[in-house]
Parts: structure tokens; sequence; C-alpha cells
């Protein structure tokens, strides 16, 4: 399928055009009440997906038609974004009257090498990215006395690419939470079979810097428990060599979420959200392995609810010498303390983590920082903080950052 780039200039803000293929409409660009609108159709889904953007007379429109993404620009700034799945129907040579000054060509993606930091703001309470798109899960590190934050970029509150997310990885960290640099995206959708980069967990081993998470796929099948790698921490790349599936004894069109960290037993861990088949009841499933490269499934799960809930975006660290186990159930954060690494965890009287949206926390100057988002119209929103310290109980007395 051809990638096809669509220019043209906003003339009049009433307008309408339309391919039309097999009685259908394949491509249609509208424009009303100053709001330019774009539907494209693949034979994937009925539903066309849509992009939209304020416009006036004078601008300068451009529509990317890419195999595994579609982009909206409106005087050279992306506006809009959707990720499609299946095959598009409208092609290089179909008629669209566009009116004059209106080219329809290949389009050859020109991606550079971007450099490490590609720019910076003040402040990430509150924050969102400025090009229309929100901030989801969160998922800290701290690596050299920087603290990290990968996040899910997120655009349509989770309704991109027909409901199943197309979430990708961002990238920001700081050394003072004042100033915050911004760098490259971290995970892209590279791929129209991938429906949304799910959260995961960063680990360090040697020189290479790992990233896991899961790949949600459509139509029911099994998510993939997928990484990219990196040398410098900036950059990073799919390894496309490494891909496992849940078994049979989990529910693996859901499994998200990996958790890897290395244990005091040398062994590298990953706690995976999921549900067990059988029990119908939601867990995190438990899997080691000496190297990252093999990974075998434990006996029994770290953690089973209660009923059918899945306990999302787990996070586990060592704090003070208590073990913590973090999850989402049902929409609540929540926490769990033990005196053992992987057994007894138990919630102190005070179980709730008090910062909204998923949060994961990471040790910094001696305090856990805790980051999550506050969601603006569903799905999604501005990144938040809280701080925290221990009881010798295990309990978490939070205040603000």
């Amino acid at each position: 399928m051809q990638d096809i780039q669509i220019s043209f200039e906003i003339k009049e803000l009433t307008f309408n055009a339309a391919a039309i293929k097999n009685a259908e409409k394949s491509l249609e660009i509208s424009i009303t009440d100053g709001v330019l609108c774009v539907s494209v159709r693949y034979d994937y889904n009925e539903r066309s997906l849509e992009l939209r953007g304020e416009v006036k007379t004078g601008d300068k429109a451009r529509l990317v038609l890419l195999e595994h993404r579609i982009e909206l620009y409106i005087n050279d700034t992306i506006v809009d974004e959707e990720w499609p799945c299946g095959e598009r129907l409208f092609e290089l040579g179909d008629e669209l009257d566009l009116g004059e000054n209106a080219y329809i060509s290949p389009y050859f993606d020109k991606k550079e090498a971007l450099p490490a930091v590609i720019s910076s703001f003040e402040c990430a309470e509150g924050w969102r990215p400025g090009d229309g798109s929100f901030v989801g899960d969160c998922m800290p590190y701290v690596r050299d006395g920087e603290y990290h934050i990968f996040y899910l970029k997120d655009r349509h509150h989770h309704k991109s690419k027909w409901g199943m997310g197309a979430h990708q990885w961002a990238h920001i960290s700081t050394v003072n939470f004042k100033t915050w640099s911004v760098h490259p995206m971290a995970v892209e959708i590279t791929d129209k079979e991938e429906g949304s980069i799910c959260t995961g967990s960063w680990i360090r081993k040697g020189d290479t810097e790992y990233l896991y998470y899961t790949v949600r796929r459509a139509n029911g099948l099994p998510a993939l428990i997928k990484r990219s790698v990196s040398s410098d921490g900036y950059h990073f790349e799919k390894d496309k060599d490494f891909c496992f599936t849940v078994s049979e004894k989990y529910h693996a069109p859901s499994a998200r979420d990996p958790k890897v960290f290395l244990g005091e037993d040398g062994l590298f861990h990953m706690l995976l959200t999921t549900s067990l088949v059988e029990e119908d009841r939601g867990c995190l499933a438990h899997y080691v392995s000496a190297d990252m490269e093999k990974w075998d499934e434990c006996e029994e799960p770290m953690f089973v609810s209660p009923n059918k809930g899945q306990p999302e975006c787990p996070d586990y660290f060592k704090y003070n010498g208590k073990y913590y186990l973090v999850f989402t159930l049902p929409g609540k954060a929540q926490y769990m303390v033990s005196d053992k690494p992987f057994e007894g965890f138990a919630p102190p009287s005070t179980s709730g983590v008090e910062c909204a949206g998923v949060p994961k926390g990471a040790e910094w100057n001696g305090k856990l920082v805790f980051v999550g988002f506050k969601a603006v119209d569903g799905y999604a929103g501005t990144m938040t903080f809280k701080s925290a310290t221990s009881l010798d109980s295990g309990e978490l007395i939070f205040e603000e950052l």
C-alpha cells in the first residue's frame, strides 16, 4: 500500500470533497464552521478513522497517509493523528477534487535521527504535551541522578484506532523537579497490527537499557510481551527477536503492564496484569529469568484479586527495608507491604496511594516520588506527583512534592 501525501489550501470555510470506491466514500475531506474533518476508510472496520483541526482561510493543510499512521498538519504543525489497521480503500490515482493548488503524490518518510534532548519546559505538575495529546499511565525510574518518566502519550482519550488506544511511550526527565527535558519518543507504533503499546517498565543490565511492555492486538488475539533496547537510554529500538505470550492458564488477550526487576535472589522477575481463566479472577502472573532472555512461568501468581478485577499497572520496590507491591484495583491505587521479597504481602491500615491515575513510584533523595495522571474528559490528562516516606510499620505517609 503506497504512502500518500495530500496538500491543499483552505480557500473557503464550507467545503466537501470525497473519493468514491465501490459506491462508498473511501476518503472524505470537509470543512464546517472552521473545523476541517478528514475521514479515511479501511477494510478493518465499517467506521472511518477521523482527524480534525481548526482552520481559517489561507491555511495550508497536509494529510499524510502511512501504512501504520495518519497525520494531519495545518501550516506544517501536526494537529491530529490516527493509527489504522487493515487495508486503506483510498489509493494513489483515485479521484479527489480539492480545487486548485492541491497535490496528491507519493510520500517518502524522511525521518531523521533526533538528539537526546529535543526541548525543555518548566514544572511537570499539571503538564501535558502541547500538541493536542494527553498524559496517560506513567512509568518512573531513577538513573544516574536523574528522575525519568515514560508515559503513555494519548490522543482521543483511549478512542484512537477504533478504541484500541494506539498509545505510545513518550519520555521526559529532570535533575531538580523544576526544569524538565523532553527526549525522543521511546516506543512508537510502527506496525499496523499494533493496537497499542501498553504500560510496562524500565531496567538496566550492564550497558544496555531495556523497556518491557505488551502490545495489544485486535480481534482478541493474545497480547505480545515485547521489549525495546538502548545503549544510551534515549534512543530505543524494538528487539525483533524477543517475544512471548502467557500460557493458557491466563487470559492472554488482556495480559499487560509488565513490571521487571532484579530480585535479591539474583534472578530477574516479571509481574504481569492478567486473569486466571479457570478461577475467573484477576491476578499478577509471576515470571522469572536468569538472563532476561528466557522467561519461566511461576506456579503461583504474585497476587490474586478477590474478584474479576484485574490489578493494573503493578509496581514493586524495596524502601527502608520493606518490600512494596503497588497496583490499581478497581480504579483505586493501593499498596501492600511485606518484610519478605515475594511473600507475606498485606495492606497497611491506610493502603491507598494518594496520587491520581495508576501511579508508580521511584526513590529520589531518600523519598518515594509517585507520578500519575489527572484525567481530563476521560482517560489521560495531566501529570501529577506525590512524595512519600514510611513509618516503621511500612505504612506510607504522603505529602506534596
